[in-house]
Parts: structure tokens; sequence; C-alpha cells
């Protein structure tokens, strides 16, 4: 499966980022990097700076069509900044619209309110936004990892970095499920 991981030129949380794309590439599959500009993506280490990533794609050159799934990493003023950006917001928003898998971690959560696909939905995220999660017509709930089969699509979410483990699982095992 060829997989999206959508972030923000800066802010995504790094091991948000590297722990899911090293589980996906060990499964076998295509991983690519989006982002909302070309170039490369400063990743952060909580509030140092981390690595650098090379962009591969960019939000409006390219759409759900070409992709089988969506990761969406977190880090605070990662996914702050993608539900900002109307083409970040729509690419987000079609995955959904075309039944497509998404996987979100820790602040990630933001871009899927902005993208208003959470309404119906039961998911977990860092849990300062518990609030905004049911402002937005979602149920939260305080689980390691929660699967969402509520809606068009399959919907997995997590809630910090301790959680990568099983996150990963979750999401590569949903993954399959849908590209079988």
């Amino acid at each position: 499966m060829r997989i999206a991981f959508l972030t923000a030129p800066e802010g995504v949380e790094q091991i948000e980022l590297t722990d899911p794309w090293q589980a996906a590439v060990d499964a076998g599959h295509e991983t690519v990097l989006v982002s909302t500009e070309p170039g490369k993506i400063q990743a952060f280490n909580h509030l140092d700076k981390g690595d650098t990533f090379p962009v591969q794609e960019v939000v409006g050159e390219t759409s759900a069509d070409s992709f089988g799934g969506l990761v969406l990493p977190g880090g605070v003023a990662n996914p702050d900044f993608l539900r900002t950006d109307e083409k970040a917001v729509a690419f987000v928003r079609d995955f959904f619209t075309q039944g497509r898998p998404v996987a979100a971690i820790c602040h990630a959560p933001w871009t899927l309110i902005e993208a208003d696909v959470v309404r119906g939905r039961v998911l977990t995220s860092w849990p300062s936004l518990q609030t905004d999660i049911r402002n937005a017509g979602g149920t939260w709930v305080d689980e390691q990892v929660k699967v969402c089969d509520h809606g068009n699509n399959k919907l997995v979410t997590s809630r910090k970095p301790d959680d990568l483990k099983a996150f990963c699982q979750a999401y590569l095992d949903v993954f399959a499920q849908e590209a079988a």
C-alpha cells in the first residue's frame, strides 16, 4: 500500500513520524512524506529541533486518490499549522470521503476536527484535545489506541509517544485489512 504521511514544514514530533514510518516500511508499504511546501520538514523532539526530512509530494499537487491510507503524526505545532492550510485540510477530508483508512496520534486530531470528520466518531488523543473533540461532535476516550469504524472509513487514533508500539500495530492491521 502507498501511505501518505502528512506533516507541516515544521513542528512534527519526530518519533511520531519515524516510528510509524519505519513500521510501514518494515511491513512492505511505500511511504511518502507529504507537506504543504516543497523542500524539507523540520522535526522536533518535544521543543528541541530534531532531524530534517525531504518532502516527496506537496498537498495541492497530489491527491488522496494516489494513496491507500493516511498517517497524521502529532506534535503540538504540526497539526496546529496543518489545520490552517486549506489544501492540507481538504487532502485529509478526501481520505474520509473516499473511505480510505486514516491513523492519527497525539495532537493530530486537531487537523481532523478542522476537516469536520470527527462527528459521530470515537477517538483518543493527547488529553488536552478531549474538549475540542467533543465540541466537534466526537466521543473522546482515554485508551492507548482506538479503532473506530463508525463512518465511511476506519480511523485509528492514539494518545502519545508511549503508545507508539500499539498505534503502529493497530494502524498496520487496519491498513492491511483495507488493502485486502
